[in-house]
């Protein structure tokens, strides 16, 4: 029989649970990959386009998931080198991507401005390739601009962001011109609806899509509004 003493079975049982709620865990080993819309689709709807990284992408793709104007949100890795990159590669931290979430969306219903602001609400900006129990650059605070626009727009928001006080600390949040993003494997997509149960949606996720439906009530699609 093993003899703990009682500090390092306190020890053990904190890496345990870390591990059991860090969205770095490979789940299961299935490589389909989901769509995107295509080109044609995009046109036709008159979808923009903006790409975001905060942290574990269940969280951040749940959070856009419910704002009104929001046509897809799509887990997927954004800012690396290699090219279709899987989950694993990614979560080592090899392969320079971050975990990010593709939006598609009606500009003439939410702005990109919107978007911003309900990122930045999301997640900490100021955690530096780290998003609470996830650590690493795969967990970096990004925003991928897709053109001028965009550039010009997310680059005025942080100055706006730092000047009003709302953090107490430095904004690390990058931001890099948009090169290319991969869809995540189909399991990732919609995780935090299809898997409630799971250890990390109920302990981390769950209270950053509570926070953003509290302060954006007004701009949530109308299943997710409360009675």
């Amino acid at each position: 029989m093993l003899n703990f003493s009682h500090s390092k079975l306190n020890f053990l049982l904190a890496i345990l649970i870390m591990l059991n709620i860090s969205c770095d865990l490979p789940q299961e080993n299935k490589n389909k990959k989901a769509k995107l819309p295509t080109g044609e689709e995009i046109k036709e709807k008159n979808l923009s386009v903006a790409t975001f990284a905060g942290g574990c992408f269940w969280c951040i793709e749940a959070v856009f998931e419910r704002i009104e104007g929001v046509e897809y949100a799509i887990s997927g890795y954004s800012g690396g080198d290699s090219s279709n990159p899987t989950y694993e590669e990614v979560s080592s931290g090899n392969s320079g991507h971050a975990e990010a979430v593709q939006v598609y969306f009606h500009k003439g219903t939410v702005s990109y401005k919107e978007l911003l602001e309900v990122f930045f609400s999301a997640h900490d900006p100021t955690q530096l390739n780290r998003q609470g129990p996830d650590v690493g650059k795969q967990y970096r605070s990004a925003v991928f601009y897709h053109d001028d626009q965009q550039k010009h727009e997310v680059e005025e928001f942080v100055n706006e962001v730092k000047s009003n006080g709302k953090f107490d600390t430095e904004i690390v949040t990058l931001v890099e011109k948009f090169e290319k993003f991969y869809p995540a494997e189909q399991y990732h997509q919609d995780y935090y609806e299809n898997n409630p149960q799971n250890p990390y949606i109920q302990s981390v996720s769950r209270k950053k899509v509570e926070k953003v439906e509290e302060l954006f009530e007004s701009k949530l699609k109308e299943k997710y509004q409360k009675d």
